[in-house]
């Protein structure tokens, strides 16, 4: 069945109608941040001004507070991400503190200390011998208009003022390397993924000039005589994620058995970000891809982003990507970003004996609706459409077009083209501070098999361009006496596929077709750090096999192939 153009206009401004006739209510919003501002000597401060400024830029606005009599400062229902908090008070030097992390698991305690100018004079006077760097005077630059530029003292990270991450562990915030041993993949099938093998993983990150941050992870496995590896470098300069520019360059190596050929990628991106006033941000970016097996293959991919802030409770946002960002702000872990990116190449293909990449563009305009401030709707048309569809199936024949992973019994193959405009309404409820639910419906196109198609023509010839309904549901959890963090969904698709159904929507929601779960569980440490036990369970009851007869023989597609990934986590 093919969509009618006109009947998703129809279905979409249904969509916006009904949104509009909602009540008005504050936007959603997860965290909480309180705080004490003190003088030098330790005593409180009543009437200091305080400013939270959301350092990503996108749908949040600043919150202007006063501290009180006992010089407490406290707001709730914050969006989870970074901040900047900005105290002044007549008679003292106004202080920052950047980079606060926020979410909906935890309450961000600060103590922030106010200095004056002879304070800070009298801190030279007592540390004769320590070297004053040129930029100890610097200017803060905010880009939201209700901040001004402030001039501050360096930050001393010796002294009070430095966020505390109250976890349910009291591990903080403020580690800098973490290291995984894990076995296993996410999304087995490609030689240009991670490989399905045990590996060890890094990253660790370091200050660089004034602010800027640089950080190096790397991965590597090896199984039966074959090596597999890949090591990435991201530079931060405005210093976290979600504020100013990213730049991450990637290199992956694999070779396929002792006397096969070798797999080479590289992947350089760069994003960045600015404001249109208070309502208007936008994020571009582009990545520049290579890689090498029998042949080479390249390609340029542009992507943007701009959302504009209607009201309190409105927001609309226009894209258009190839995949989506990697939002380490949302969580303010960017280790964990870091480390992702190793797994971040485009599946590599082979098409008429020649290497190509998995490719796609997405177009999508969505309005999202906050209903109260922990739930929210997001109405969303869009259009996806790509001339190599990597389509993952076992047990393929041998042909030139089946790129067999060599670390898994899963295989690679070029679907071809594909095209399709879709709807897709989704409802996420803050149930509890640590408790989040996420439903999906969607209606798009995906490849399906062909009944048509002639008994003897190629695979790729088999398949074509289906539209599908799909209901998907998640939860992501942490309990309270074991602190254990769980992410579970379920994806139902009304008819069988070989390729994503909206994998946009998939990678944004963190849901994959069919079962899927997640488990991270601290361990007690008797050192500094934080340890962890995780497992990633993907298509657990492995649902969605479909079988195809080609001229070459029988073959077994599925849209997301059954893995297991586990291991264990150090973060210091």
């Amino acid at each position: 069945m093919r969509l009618n153009l006109r009947a998703i206009r129809v279905a979409g401004l249904g969509c916006l109608v009904c949104l509009s006739a909602l009540s008005l209510a504050p936007r959603a919003n997860a965290g909480k941040i309180s705080g004490v501002v003190l003088d030098p000597s330790g005593t409180p401060q009543m009437g200091a001004a305080v400013v939270i400024s959301p350092e990503q830029l996108i749908g949040s606005k600043s919150v202007q507070l006063f501290t009180n009599d006992r010089g407490r400062f406290s707001v709730a229902s914050l969006p989870a991400g970074l901040y900047s908090i900005q105290v002044t008070l007549a008679g003292f030097l106004p202080a920052i503190q950047q980079h606060v992390a926020v979410d909906d698991q935890h309450v961000m305690r600060l103590e922030i200390v106010l200095g004056s100018v002879f304070s800070s004079f009298e801190r030279l006077r007592r540390q004769p011998d320590q070297p004053s760097a040129s930029d100890d005077w610097t200017w803060v630059v905010r880009s939201a208009a209700a901040n001004r530029s402030v001039l501050r003292w360096q930050d001393d990270p010796s002294l009070p003022g430095v966020a505390q991450d109250e976890t349910a562990h009291g591990h903080s915030q403020s580690a800098r390397a973490r290291i995984e041993v894990t076995s296993g993949a996410d999304h087995p099938g490609s030689i240009s993924d991670v490989a399905d093998s045990p590996a060890t993983s890094f990253v660790y990150g370091f200050g660089i000039g004034a602010g800027s941050q640089l950080l190096m992870a790397g991965q590597y496995s090896h199984d039966d005589a074959a090596d597999s590896g890949g090591i990435v470098a991201e530079w931060l300069p405005a210093g976290g994620p979600g504020v100013g520019p990213v730049t991450t360059l990637l290199v992956r190596e694999s070779q396929l058995g002792p006397d096969g050929p070798t797999f080479h990628g590289l992947r350089m991106s760069h994003d960045d970000q600015f404001a249109i006033g208070d309502r208007v941000s936008v994020r571009y970016g582009a990545e520049y891809l290579v890689a090498g097996f029998n042949g080479t293959t390249s390609a340029l991919r542009p992507r943007g982003e701009v959302a504009v802030q209607i009201s309190p409770a409105w927001q609309i946002d226009a894209a258009f990507v190839t995949e989506p960002w990697q939002n380490a702000s949302v969580s303010g872990d960017v280790l964990q970003s870091t480390l992702n990116t190793l797994d971040a190449f485009p599946t590599l293909l082979v098409r008429d004996g020649r290497p190509v990449l998995e490719n796609g563009l997405h177009e999508e305009l969505a309005l999202k609706r906050a209903l109260t401030s922990r739930s929210s709707l997001t109405a969303a048309v869009f259009h996806d459409r790509s001339t190599h569809t990597a389509v993952i199936g076992r047990n393929g024949p041998v042909g030139a077009d089946f790129l067999q992973d060599y670390f898994s019994q899963a295989f690679a193959y070029d679907g071809g083209a594909t095209a399709s405009t879709g709807a897709r309404l989704v409802y996420q409820q803050d149930v509890t501070n640590t408790l989040r639910a996420t439903l999906i419906y969607a209606y798009a196109g995906a490849l399906a098999p062909d009944s048509d198609a002639a008994p003897d023509a190629p695979l790729r010839d088999n398949l074509t361009t289906r539209y599908r309904q799909s209901i998907a549901g998640g939860v992501t959890t942490t309990l309270p006496l074991t602190g254990t963090r769980l992410t579970t969904s379920y994806k139902w698709l009304s008819g069988s596929t070989v390729s994503r159904l909206d994998p946009y929507a998939e990678s944004v929601y963190h849901v994959d077709p069919y079962l899927s779960l997640e488990i991270r569980q601290p361990l007690p440490s008797s050192f500094p750090g934080h340890m962890e036990v995780q497992a990633d369970v993907g298509n657990l009851l492995a649902q969605g096999y479909v079988p195809v007869a080609t001229r070459d023989g029988y073959v077994l597609l599925v849209p997301s192939y059954r893995y297991f990934r586990g291991g264990l986590s150090l973060q210091f």
